[in-house]
């Protein structure tokens, strides 16, 4: 583009030449649920600041409700470069960085206070520095929620209940060795297969946090949901390294603080989805089961717990549960 002596001349004497020949760089963003998800939400506050923080030199384009693909081919093109970003459950992580398996064992957490202050505390951090090695920049945890379990055969109150039930998972083997020890048939699956899997009765059902289950509108081919909260699902912001590496140190600092503020965003839309959706869903048809003998199911899950402590350490799961 040509510009005149005069036109030029006008900017600069404006202050605008700076602006006006900054170019824009629209990054392409990815998440498994509906825009007005918590993810949404929070991937939605990330842009906002992304674009605020760099003057519009940097701005986003989101793609909900698995348009680019599942979480793990997501996250396989954030590695490869050919995604920018990717707001993603540590579900299928751990193929990519191992370290971060150990958030998935269930019954790991006592609560969301608990979850969230190991996450943002030095456990939390240290794992966000192991994907750099891998191909990957985590710029912060955001949040999925505690995972509970519906299905169409009946209420699940204890392990037995769900024995026999085949479950949609995750491809998270972590996830399975547990679900196995309730006698539960885990049947790993990419999420944008789900719905209609539940739909044809190939599953006969999945377990997911209230806000996945709320914006997938599960309510629709669901009979039963229990509050089992058996696993934390932490969640991540990841951006490709392509990326990273263009960006000046003032950038990055700008992406990592869009990055918290979104995570933020998106821990209270958990919340508020907790407090508000559960009722939303019994209104929708479900018959909602809130009593569950956790107890029970710690205990069925003792002989996954022997695996787990030889897979991670019994010292490094004890240091999360010891977090106060």
């Amino acid at each position: 583009m040509t510009i005149s002596r005069t036109a030029l001349s006008m900017m600069l004497a404006a202050g605008l030449t700076g602006a006006a020949f900054a170019q824009t760089t629209t990054l392409k963003i990815g998440y498994a649920t509906t825009k007005d998800s918590h993810y949404g939400v929070g991937s939605t506050v990330f842009c906002d600041e992304i674009e605020k923080g760099t003057q519009g030199r940097y701005k986003c384009q989101q793609f909900p409700s698995s348009a680019l693909g599942g979480e793990r081919e997501m996250i396989e093109a954030v590695q490869l470069g050919t995604q920018d970003l990717v707001n993603t459950s540590t579900g299928p992580v751990g193929n990519f960085v191992p370290e971060v398996k150990i958030v998935d064992i269930p019954f790991l957490f006592r609560d969301y206070d608990h979850a969230r202050k190991v996450m943002d505390g030095p456990i939390g951090q240290d794992l966000l520095s192991k994907f750099p090695s891998k191909g990957l920049i985590a710029l912060a945890w955001t949040e999925n929620g505690f995972r509970h379990m519906t299905n169409n055969k009946r209420d699940i109150v204890k392990p037995s209940d769900a024995a026999g039930l085949k479950m949609r998972t995750m491809e998270n083997k972590v996830h399975m060795e547990g679900y196995k020890t309730f006698g539960i048939l885990p049947t790993p699956m990419a999420f944008p297969e789900l719905f209609g899997a539940l739909q044809q009765g190939t599953v006969d059902g999945q377990e997911n946090p209230i806000p996945v289950i709320l914006s997938s509108k599960f309510s629709q081919v669901q009979k039963h949901l229990s509050l089992t909260g058996h696993v934390y699902s932490p969640a991540l912001l990841l951006v490709s390294q392509r990326v990273w590496s263009k960006l000046s140190d003032a950038d990055k600092k700008v992406f990592q603080e869009a990055a918290k503020k979104g995570a933020v965003a998106q821990r209270k839309k958990v919340n508020d989805d907790e407090n508000n959706g559960i009722a939303q869903l019994e209104k929708d048809g479900m018959t909602v089961t809130r009593k569950v003998d956790s107890a029970a199911f710690r205990e069925a899950l003792k002989p996954a717990y022997v695996s787990y402590a030889k897979e991670f350490g019994a010292d490094n799961i004890k240091k999360i549960q010891d977090v106060r």
